[in-house]
């Protein structure tokens, strides 16, 4: 499909998106991601978009791309639709509803983390949501790649520890699972929930803070979340050798 020229979603950032995994032609948490689809909506005052509709066009793009067998990322884009010049809506709102699908191999290795000099803005409702607005995490995964690492640490505007560029941050500290809370400005992710509920089920004992970077240096063990990649472990951080968590492989299989 082709966008308009006047798009708000290509303009203004006016809009969101999930992103989700697909194996072999079927769309993993689905109904976790539309949720969380539906809450951002409320936040940013859009309607949401008609769950069949979704679902139906999330479909057609991993048969379009022909990704009905394997891994496949699949995003939804759920943009605000066409408007005039400047920052009001039209009224009434034409939301668009598009879906795209890539492969999505398994991730290979561990990654090389650094601490990004972007910040996220903790106050904004952008940082709590999967707005189309995603530049500061586009900036901090440039950092990242520039310095020849992988993936970035994000602190927030207050100085604490975030998320990554493009998903949930944890780390192991004295046997605690540690997370930044979600009134650190981050996203609350759907693999993010899943491990939450995983640790607590499991007997291992997790908190979720509001902590600065000097956390980060006693940590053991790192590891980034998302839907793609599920939990991924850091081999390093700013340089510093970090080991692999011991339950982590138990945590994969769980989240598979």
């Amino acid at each position: 499909m082709s966008l308009p020229l006047n798009d708000r979603g290509l303009l203004l950032g006016d809009g969101l998106f999930e992103t989700l995994l697909a194996v072999d032609g079927a769309p993993r948490d689905w109904a976790a991601h539309m949720a969380r689809l539906e809450l951002g909506c409320a936040a940013l005052d859009l309607p949401a978009p008609d769950a069949a509709a979704a679902q139906a066009v999330a479909l057609a793009a991993l048969v379009s791309a022909g990704l009905e067998a394997g891994r496949a990322a699949l995003r939804i884009t759920w943009t605000a639709g066409s408007g005039g010049r400047g920052l009001d809506r039209p009224e009434p709102c034409a939301p668009v509803l598009f879906a795209t699908a890539s492969p999505a191999p398994a991730p290979a290795g561990p990654l090389r983390l650094i601490t990004a000099a972007t910040r996220r803005n903790a106050g904004s409702i952008a940082s709590r949501h999967k707005t189309l607005s995603y530049l500061d995490n586009v900036l901090a995964r440039r950092e990242a790649s520039l310095a020849g690492a992988d993936e970035a640490v994000m602190l927030n505007s207050d100085g604490q520890v975030a998320c990554a560029a493009a998903g949930n941050l944890f780390w192991v500290a004295d046997g605690r699972l540690m997370t930044p809370a979600l009134d650190c400005g981050i996203l609350a992710g759907v693999t993010r929930a899943k491990v939450l509920a995983w640790a607590r089920q499991a007997g291992v004992p997790v908190s979720e803070v509001m902590m600065g970077p000097s956390a980060l240096d006693e940590a053991e063990a790192v590891f980034v979340t998302n839907s793609l990649a599920g939990a991924r472990a850091a081999q390093c951080l700013d340089g510093r050798p970090l080991r692999e968590w011991s339950l982590r492989a138990k945590l994969s299989l769980a989240l598979d």
